[in-house]
């Protein structure tokens, strides 16, 4: 494990995000120490701002999960060069949202193939295309709709797409030698979840989602997720996955009964917790009480 801090480069980050200002994670992204750390197997995690990047080192070249940023991509580039000169076989995205693929960019004429699932595709193009920042893409030129599948040296990565979540193209990847899943975002640990509407979410389908995530996958399964309230802890079990499904049935549940009160939606609004949920916590509970409020009333 290596840490290195890049306070220095806090203007860059701003300058930044200024870039990717109509992306929620980016808005909250900030510099910090990166971290560099083996799981199993030759499976790994990249954390530093944005999403939790995951990374295999096999014998015939590297996977990438996630790509954060362009300024903290180079940093995981870096470390895996380290492991050995080998080629980056794929670089591969959970879902759309920029802290998860603007570091694309930096894997520009060094990964042989860039894949995420279809939806994926279209919402990263759409969205670059909103922020008049298409050249500064690298989009995914190999697509899926259900399943994808791929051996790396010892490891074999299947990819599942389980229909409408956090987006509608959240996609899960499975390092099947090592039995590590990345989710992406389909799993926020206790911390409250954005939930993009405008691209696809829907959190009946992501509880359901989650429920097909839970009889896949076995008790030894180490998973994953892009977000945590503690961001030591962006890796867990069928346990932490379960009480996010939770998270969101409470959610649902609590929204509901308001409106049956006759609660407005600013009303509602503002809540400070989720009944029978209070270990979420963090900014952006009015995310997901709009969210529900919406989907509940077919806004």
């Amino acid at each position: 494990m290596e840490r290195r801090n890049f306070i220095k480069n806090s203007a860059l980050a701003m300058a930044l995000l200024s870039i990717y200002k109509t992306d929620v994670f980016a808005q909250q992204a900030l510099m910090r120490a990166y971290n560099f750390k083996p799981l199993r197997n030759n499976v790994g995690i990249f954390t530093e701002q944005g999403g939790t990047i995951g990374w295999l080192n096999s014998s015939n070249g590297f996977v990438v999960v996630d790509a954060q940023f362009p300024t903290s991509a180079p940093h995981v580039i870096e470390e895996l060069k380290k492991l050995g000169e080998k080629p980056f076989k794929y670089l591969i995205n959970t879902h759309h949202h920029g802290d998860h693929t603007a570091g694309n960019i930096s894997f520009k004429g060094l990964a042989e193939k860039v894949v995420a699932h279809q939806n994926s595709l279209v919402n990263q193009k759409r969205a670059a295309e909103k922020a008049n920042n298409l050249d500064k893409q690298l989009l995914p030129d190999t697509t899926f709709g259900t399943k994808w599948t791929a051996k790396v040296g010892d490891e074999n990565i299947k990819a599942y797409y389980y229909g409408s979540g956090h987006t509608n193209g959240d996609a899960v990847y499975h390092f099947e030698h090592a039995n590590i899943a990345h989710v992406g975002d389909l799993v926020f640990n206790r911390k409250f979840p954005y939930i993009d509407r405008e691209n696809g979410a829907h959190i009946g389908n992501w509880i359901t989602a989650l429920d097909k995530i839970l009889a896949q996958f076995d008790k030894d399964t180490l998973f994953i997720w892009g977000h945590s309230l503690d961001p030591e802890k962006v890796t867990g079990n069928k346990a932490d996955v379960k009480a996010f499904q939770n998270y969101l049935q409470n959610l649902l549940t609590f929204v509901s009964g308001e409106i049956k009160a006759g609660k407005s939606k600013e009303d509602i609004l503002k809540a400070s917790s989720i009944p029978n949920a209070t270990e979420w916590k963090g900014d952006g509970i009015q995310r997901s009480l709009g969210a529900a409020y919406d989907e509940l009333k077919g806004v």
